[in-house]
């Protein structure tokens, strides 16, 4: 639905008049009840790209909002900016329902896809230029998002996180807390081949037969909380989603100890998938601000 110039307007005077996050108190937070907090720049020029970015269990859309440096940036490169806020105890979100997992099951995944077209029609942004990001279960989330709404996101940075589904827990619902906690996959223990990963990610929305949304994956050697392992099972995935192969790694890139994989065609910043292991670094790897943007094509 279109908005009229006037509306966008006056919604953006109302979130963008200073450097911090707003939450949005009239976003009804269906079907789950997820906080919405955004940050809208004053001088935005519409239609706008939105970033959402997901905040990590024990944290909050406040807390991520100022350990993320994607404010500034916000301003610098016109864009509008997400902050999805758990609504369990612990911080964390859903990523082992049935409900979260399926495109418009009913879980907190479909309330963050709902975030987005508010933001949409609210405050002009660009429903062809919205991309998602997270830290640790805000990464699991981005992995959860992307996949089973390929239709709303263009691509996904993923930080710490493990495969689309390997969280799942049988009889978790969407509205339990805290959300179902999967120990077999935090510890990188479960495995799959590459196409049975892409399976999964298919069979949540299996009447979806577009363009699947371009991934950055980044991930600590070192982790002890959602172990390393979990790095080539979420790399097996998506190189079968995206119907990838020929993975080429360069060392020491963009920094000392990180090694950087291009599946296919194209560079860092253009490629379908772009891994990045992290020698020694633990849960989780430090956001990589400008790096996630360059590869959204925002700047």
């Amino acid at each position: 639905m279109k908005v009229s110039s006037t509306l966008t307007i006056l919604a953006i005077a109302t979130v963008g008049s200073c450097q911090s996050i707003t939450k949005v108190n009239d976003f009804s937070g269906t079907p789950t009840k997820l906080g919405m907090y955004v940050y809208v720049p004053k001088t935005l020029q519409t239609p706008a790209p939105i970033v959402v970015a997901v905040h990590h269990c024990q944290g909050s859309a406040q807390g991520y909002s100022t350990e993320s440096h994607y404010i500034p940036l916000a301003d610098q490169h016109n864009f509008i900016l997400i902050y999805p806020n758990s609504r369990s105890s612990g911080g964390c979100f859903d990523v082992a329902s049935d409900a979260t997992l399926k495109h418009n099951g009913g879980g907190d995944s479909q309330t963050i896809a709902n975030m987005v077209t508010y933001a949409v029609e609210k405050y002009g942004g660009d429903a062809n230029r919205t991309f998602v990001t997270g830290t640790s279960s805000g990464a699991m989330m981005t992995n959860v998002l992307v996949g089973a709404y390929p239709d709303v996101f263009k691509a996904g940075s993923v930080y710490s996180g493990v495969p689309d589904g390997c969280f799942a827990v049988p009889g978790s619902t969407a509205t339990q807390d805290p959300p179902g906690w999967n120990n077999q996959c935090a510890n990188g223990q479960t495995t799959k081949t590459a196409e049975q990963w892409g399976d999964l990610v298919r069979s949540y929305y299996p009447d979806y037969t577009g363009l699947r949304p371009r991934m950055l994956i980044w991930h600590g050697s070192a982790d002890g909380t959602l172990r390393y392992p979990n790095y080539a099972e979420t790399m097996k995935q998506w190189s079968n989603v995206l119907g990838l192969s020929d993975p080429k790694d360069t060392p020491n890139t963009p920094q000392s100890g990180y090694t950087r994989t291009i599946y296919g065609e194209g560079d860092e910043n253009t490629a379908q998938l772009v891994g990045y292991s992290a020698q020694g670094v633990g849960h989780t790897v430090p956001v990589h601000e400008t790096m996630d943007l360059a590869f959204f094509g925002i700047a």
